[in-house]
């Protein structure tokens, strides 16, 4: 078994739904599961209805309905398909009606309004893909195997799922049938529908790769893979082949938007690798995700960065030889619900970035009892990903490239991943300085002595 999923632009329309079909035909014999989204912005068009029902008492799904039904008209499906999509258009609108009529929007009416989108792409989809003798059966994901707890807006799924979804889904499989699940919903013990927060969708994926034992779990986007650079800073950046769960996390957590770091956890738990594919350039390799190299060849996989981040500097004299000021700081944290990012120390200095726009000014009131204290806004963090067995290889030439091009490092943090290097440096100068670093760590030219230099960019 493969499990494959297809994200909200894969599925955006009549067209796309067509181009999904011909990309799921080629893998039939490899017995796929389809994970879908919403259909394109499907899913912020029903917050914004219910925002229409909540502020102004209007109930209106029209574009919702026109998409939907426009859709099952370009792709010719029958009358019958038809009829099992209007009575949830229906439960939509009644929804609404009542959301309108209290004028209040609770998290769990609001998990099951979102649910609206998957329900009906799975249905078009699925008919669709049954017309053309894909064996294709829609299923919301509580038929397939899905439970989560009740915290409405991200929702866990419960440990009894990963007994139930391949009870749900093996026998299908093997019969030849194509099941198409709902992505980003379950229900909890009570039958309420919940969501399962950010990369839900990747996460109902990888799940039922992990508990089905499936060959791989195929992540379908609309870009070829994990890049080694934002393709808007550096225009030259290139795929990454392959990447390990840890780095891909990484990766994700300092500014990649391909996958969830969240979404790889039922993976690394098995081991199951993981694709990332390109829906409008099903050519492209893609990148593959996988548990460790047998060789590393190469020092740094890709190169990353994540704007308006604050830096804190706190000094005491207090802190040589002393114990318990690092736990004075960081209860100081605890108190305002701040999550620390990076943190570099010294004997006498902590210094640490926080990724938030909160007033800053009650946390200094504190740690001012304790320490001296310095908050500078508009950074950002440069992180390098690769074999950090090679940092001092990675780190030489990352200074002097910053050297050469005149950006100061401000702080540098080699955590206990070791898979990422992160440095500090002004929001100005973060594109300029990737785009160094992708130059010498990709791009360099070679010099008659066989050294790599570095240029600064022009673009």
């Amino acid at each position: 078994m493969i499990v494959m999923k297809f994200g909200g632009s894969s599925v955006a329309d009549a067209e796309r739904i067509r181009h999904v079909a011909e990309i799921v035909k080629t893998q039939v014999s490899r017995k796929p599961v389809l994970v879908l989204s919403a259909m394109g912005d499907t899913t912020d068009h029903l917050l914004e209805a219910a925002d229409e029902a909540l502020m102004n008492g209007t109930v209106s799904i029209d574009r919702i309905k026109e998409l939907h039904l426009k859709t099952m008209k370009d792709l010719q499906l029958s009358a019958e398909v038809q009829k099992n999509i209007v009575p949830l258009l229906d439960e939509l609108s009644q929804l609404l009606a009542g959301i309108s009529l209290i004028r209040e929007l609770t998290p769990r009416t609001k998990d099951y309004l979102v649910s609206f989108g998957e329900r009906l792409s799975v249905r078009i989809a699925a008919a669709y893909f049954n017309g053309l003798g894909l064996k294709a059966q829609g299923f919301d994901a509580w038929d397939a195997g899905f439970v989560s707890d009740s915290n409405f807006g991200s929702a866990e799924l419960v440990k009894e799922s990963w007994d139930l979804i391949p009870q749900k889904l093996i026998p299908l499989t093997d019969a030849g049938a194509l099941p198409v699940v709902t992505g980003f919903i379950a229900r909890d013990a009570e039958g309420n529908i919940t969501t399962l927060g950010r990369g839900g969708s990747d996460l109902s994926a990888t799940t039922i790769a992990a508990a089905c034992k499936a060959e791989e779990a195929q992540v379908w986007k609309d870009v070829d893979g994990i890049l080694t650079a934002d393709p808007r800073i550096v225009k030259n950046a290139k795929p990454v082949g392959t990447v390990t769960y840890e780095e891909a996390s990484e990766l994700a957590y300092y500014g990649a938007q391909v996958l969830h770091p969240r979404a790889m956890q039922p993976c690394i738990k098995t081991g199951t690798p993981v694709l990332v594919k390109n829906s409008y350039n099903p050519e492209a390799p893609g990148t593959r995700i996988i548990s460790a190299f047998e060789k590393r060849t190469i020092p740094v996989r890709a190169i990353t960065s994540r704007k308006n981040v604050t830096l804190i500097d706190i000094v005491s004299t207090r802190m040589l030889g002393q114990y318990g000021f690092l736990e004075e700081v960081f209860a100081a944290f605890a108190r305002y619900h701040l999550s620390v990012d990076m943190v570099a120390t010294s004997e006498v200095s902590i210094s640490l970035t926080l990724d938030t726009a909160q007033d800053l000014d009650a946390l200094k009131k504190d740690l001012s009892k304790i320490a001296k204290v310095d908050i500078r806004t508009g950074k950002a963090i440069v992180t390098i990903i690769g074999d950090v067995r090679r940092s001092s290889e990675i780190l030489a030439r990352a200074f002097r490239t910053c050297e050469l091009i005149g950006v100061p490092v401000q702080m540098v943090s080699q955590g206990a991943s070791k898979v990422n290097i992160s440095f500090i440096v002004d929001d100005t100068e973060a594109a300029e300085t990737v785009r160094a670093l992708h130059m010498d760590f990709f791009e360099s030219l070679k010099l008659p002595d066989g050294q790599q230099a570095p240029f600064r960019s022009k673009s």
